[in-house]
């Protein structure tokens, strides 16, 4: 297939994503696992599994730059450039939308019965990828035990960041200890230094300073949108250019609407800034990804090939695994709360797993539509 046509193919399959890929970040890997690695061969599941794992460790939506590395694989460095513009446009289109009904009318559309939907829908899309990358991410048993203890650190509250880099560096000591016990007496480790560059802030809040506030928090951004939420509260709403409940709604917006949960800040960009406030401040927050996984991806091959970084892959990516777990854990208990829910899951399930060929988007579909009828029974 011709380089035109995987660049294509590549816009399609993100842009059909990121208009249905709800459920936040674990939900939108599992839906690309099927579309990249299931259905079209793309790549491997064991690479598929390094990628994400790789993912974790550096700042930015882990979904989003795994969309750039998924396009990377079938199109070159195009393709990720393509696959990440065509998974966060649906998402920013929809909240740029939204962002000036609110501005403009106060108030938003009624969707929280599609929600209620979708979300016992999306619990049986994680849990068929957890089923397929574990089989990969498990490959021992002390792997097993690594992951175990990874689930129950996450499920006691520790950061998700903290136990995948515990997990990485323990799994990594006790191989390597145990491949020294075996071969030689001699190795060495190579010490890794993350770096954060920060500057002055501008003296207004000019269109340039809703680009450089939102930089600043998609380069050194870890973890869910709580943790966004804490980022955005001490750079608007301390400094006063938004107030709490402004960015309360704001979140809230990016949790509802398909993509990732940083087009967020297309809503906030353009409370603060109309519509050049609004493309300064997407394009902030999404800028550093593009950079972090053009550098990363080069090196995952690399990392697979020698034997210490290996184990530290082989440790992370089963880690990783083990956060989606106990992410799967938490949102089961917040959205099965009746029978509605519990059914939409009970078909969703079906589908998922007795008929794989059916793809996640119906199931998608079909738990929004399920979401809104069962509201008036």
């Amino acid at each position: 297939m011709s380089s035109s046509k995987n660049l294509k193919e590549v816009a399609v399959v993100f842009f059909k994503l990121g208009c249905f890929a709800f459920g936040g970040p674990a939900a939108h890997i599992a839906m690309m696992e099927q579309e990249v690695v299931s259905k079209r061969k793309w790549m491997t599941r064991a690479h598929f599994l390094d990628l994400v794992g790789a993912t974790n460790l550096i700042p930015g939506p882990n979904s989003t730059e795994m969309t750039m590395h998924c396009g990377h694989e079938r199109a070159g460095k195009k393709g990720l450039v393509v696959a990440g513009l065509c998974f966060i446009l649906p998402a920013v289109v929809i909240t740029g939308a939204l962002a000036y009904l609110y501005v403009r009318y106060g108030t938003l559309p009624e969707v929280a019965p599609f929600v209620k939907g979708i979300q016992p829908a999306v619990l049986a899309i994680i849990a068929s990828a957890i089923i397929k990358l574990g089989k990969k991410a498990v490959k021992n048993w002390e792997l097993g035990i690594l992951g175990f203890l990874v689930l129950t650190a996450a499920l006691l509250g520790v950061n998700e960041v903290v136990a995948l880099l515990l997990g990485g560096i323990t799994g990594l000591l006790y191989f390597f200890l145990k491949d020294t016990l075996r071969r030689s007496p001699h190795a060495q480790f190579a010490p890794f230094l993350i770096c954060f560059v920060s500057a002055e802030v501008f003296a207004k809040l000019s269109t340039l300073k809703i680009f450089w506030i939102f930089l600043k928090v998609g380069s050194i951004l870890y973890g869910s949108g709580y943790v966004l939420f804490a980022y955005l509260d001490a750079e608007l709403v301390t400094a006063g250019y938004l107030t709490r409940p402004e960015l309360i709604e704001a979140i809230g917006i990016g949790q509802f609407t398909p993509g990732p949960v940083l087009s967020t800040a297309t809503f906030i960009g353009y409370q603060l800034g109309g519509f050049w406030g609004a493309v300064a401040a997407t394009t902030g927050i999404f800028v550093p990804s593009f950079l972090f996984v053009w550098i990363l991806n080069p090196l995952v091959p690399r990392m697979r090939r020698s034997s210490l970084l290996g184990y530290f892959l082989d440790s992370v990516n089963v880690a990783a695994v083990a956060v989606m777990l106990a992410v799967l854990y938490i949102m089961a208990s917040e959205t099965l709360v009746d029978w509605r829910t519990m059914l939409i899951l009970a078909i969703s399930s079906v589908l998922v797993f007795r008929f794989q060929k059916v793809s996640v988007i119906w199931v998608i579909v079909l738990g929004a539509l399920l979401g809104y009828l069962l509201q008036y029974l």
